[in-house]
């Protein structure tokens, strides 16, 4: 049966047309999740548990930079002062299967986007759809980076501060699995979602919710914004809410230069009609 028209849909068509498009995002997901499932080695020894690890990048580059400045840190000390356990039968069984899962979703991220991208599509003119061909391309690309930064720049300093902060030498930190796993996954999925604000500050502009004189209006609230945001993802120390916040405001300043390009895009289309 030929597809119809998106002008004919109905409104229960589009909802079955949502339901495939989620489904087929599911099963990439899926599908994706069961190959990470199977590299269970290289995802916890390398990717999971590499941040737990002294010889990590991140650590090596900041201790070289605390040394040349001649300041004292803990990011060249030989290992962390903790240990992770499982304290539960089915602990690492669980963490086994939903980390694949989630490594399944950053594997499966552009093809879930495409599925995104499928739906509202037809929804669009010939030219808007023309002009947004690189959609998931960049929409996939910012994902990634996000994902980079919240793995190579929040996790560790987030670890390296929770992981090493203590109230009394008297007290030892072992850490549950799915309290360190949970840390990477978060600090890591937050920041590549966060990585998207250009693409939702596009499409909320395109259908007329946000315009760039909206958020310049409100860019101090947007930078209280960022801070919690920071606050929420960071561990509570200045240094790493900087950090964390910096590349955020340059994405919402990114953001209001590409709401001023579709305002202006759609205020010389008007003009032709």
């Amino acid at each position: 049966m030929a597809k119809k028209n998106i002008n004919e849909m109905s409104f229960l068509d589009h909802l079955e047309d949502l339901r495939w498009h989620i489904i087929r995002a599911i099963v990439a997901i899926l599908i994706a999740g069961v190959v990470a499932f199977v590299f269970k080695g290289f995802i916890f020894e390398t990717i999971i548990f590499g941040p737990k690890q002294m010889s990590f990048p991140t650590y090596r580059i900041l201790c070289d930079i605390s040394t040349f400045v001649g300041v004292d840190t803990t990011f060249c000390a030989d290992e962390f002062p903790f240990i992770i356990q499982n304290r539960t039968m089915g602990g690492q069984f669980s963490a086994h299967i939903w980390t694949s899962i989630y490594a399944g979703l950053v594997i499966a991220f552009p093809f879930v986007i495409y599925q995104f991208w499928k739906f509202i599509s037809p929804g669009l003119h010939e030219n808007e759809r023309k002009h947004s061909r690189g959609f998931i391309i960049i929409a996939s690309l910012l994902f990634f980076i996000g994902v980079l930064f919240g793995y190579y720049i929040v996790t560790p300093l987030s670890i390296n501060f929770l992981g090493t902060y203590t109230v009394s030498q008297q007290i030892s930190n072992e850490i549950d699995i799915s309290s360190y796993i949970s840390l990477v996954r978060s600090s890591s999925l937050a920041s590549g979602f966060i990585f998207e604000l250009p693409i939702l500050i596009y499409f909320l502009t395109k259908i007329g919710l946000v315009t760039p004189e909206f958020l310049k209006k409100y860019r101090k609230f947007a930078l209280v914004i960022v801070l919690i945001l920071s606050a929420i993802i960071t561990p509570p120390d200045i240094t790493s809410q900087v950090i964390v916040a910096i590349p955020i405001l340059i994405l919402y300043q990114v953001s209001i230069y590409i709401s001023k390009f579709v305002v202006k895009k759609q205020n010389k289309k008007a003009k032709h009609v």
